[in-house]
């Protein structure tokens, strides 16, 4: 039994394909199911059933893998004590990011991690927060940059600052003709709002009950894929939506003139760096963190005055 197996199952048992697993490992399939077979010969136990497909781990295997990946973090820490002793930053870092996020989030604050830290390789992908969370306890993520709380113990998160949310309207409607605005002068029959599956849509639901609202108006059907077409179906279509505050910051002078802020304390979503509660390479995370936070406004950095909203 060696390292090397161990990495072997547990990417199995992460992508369910053998060809998968063995792409992501860098070996060759026949090499990569040779190596797993023996293992099972070695344990005297069948730790895949490979007749099914997408692969499945029998119940026997589910403990061995679980083992598995526990020794790989353990050996994993064991190099990551020898790194902070050496003073250095290194190796591959893979970060998920929601998409409400990513476009002005990690333009800020990209450059300049990579120019200081030459060492490590940022994998950065856009995904929803479910598939995150999934991804950060199987290991196939590092760390995910979302918004919390999430509420789940076997996540540590950490928090980076808080985004207010602002109200985008078109020029017909009543609200542009104030000066800041209340959750409950928010008219559900003209809010534009993210399709299913988007933490953001959930929280501004949830803002003053707009949810309770939503499901008595046959007309709320619409559901934009991202933010840039919300803010094009209030101005195609007029109406209103939600954005959160870093959107803001693309928008032109004649758009900014449309933007109107609630009354505090202002409603916010708490953004976060997520990580497994048994993730070792904590100066990689560290790093990300501080960096992250030099290209941050000060004044989202608190939650003072401001009402955090809930995911769900």
């Amino acid at each position: 039994m060696n390292f090397q197996q161990l990495e072997y199952i547990v990417a199995v048992d992460t992508y369910r394909r053998f060809a998968t697993a063995a792409e992501k490992c860098f070996v060759t399939q026949p090499t990569l199911s040779m190596m797993i077979q023996k293992l099972e010969e070695e344990l005297g136990a069948k730790i895949f059933d490979r007749s099914k497909q997408p692969v499945v781990t029998t119940e026997v295997g589910k403990p061995i893998v679980e083992q598995a990946r526990v020794i790989l973090k353990e050996a994993a820490f064991l190099r990551e004590l020898v790194r902070e002793r050496q003073g250095t930053v290194s190796g591959e870092l893979k970060v998920g990011i929601i998409p409400t996020l990513a476009p002005y989030l990690l333009p800020m604050f990209i450059k300049s991690f990579l120019k200081k830290y030459p060492l490590v390789r940022l994998v950065i992908t856009e995904l929803r927060t479910e598939t995150i969370v999934e991804n950060l306890k199987s290991g196939v993520l590092d760390v995910g940059v979302m918004v919390t709380p999430l509420g789940d113990r076997q996540l540590t998160e950490m928090p980076l600052f808080y985004e207010e949310f602002v109200v985008y309207t078109a020029k017909e409607e009543p609200l542009s003709e104030k000066k800041y605005v209340l959750a409950e002068d928010i008219d559900v029959k003209h809010l534009w709002l993210m399709e299913e599956g988007h933490c953001m849509r959930s929280q501004i639901l949830n803002l003053c009950e707009l949810r309770k609202q939503a499901t008595n108006h046959t007309n709320f059907h619409y559901e934009a894929g991202s933010i840039e077409t919300l803010v094009k179906m209030v101005e195609a279509n007029a109406g209103v939506t939600i954005l959160p505050e870093l959107a803001i910051k693309d928008l032109s002078a004649w758009q900014l003139r449309q933007v109107r802020y609630f009354k505090d304390p202002a409603p916010v979503r708490e953004v976060s760096l997520v990580i497994h509660r048994h993730y070792v390479r904590r100066k990689l995370v560290d790093a990300l963190r501080e960096e992250i936070l030099r290209h941050i406004p000060p004044g989202m950095k608190e939650s003072r005055q401001r009402e955090v909203v809930q995911i769900g």
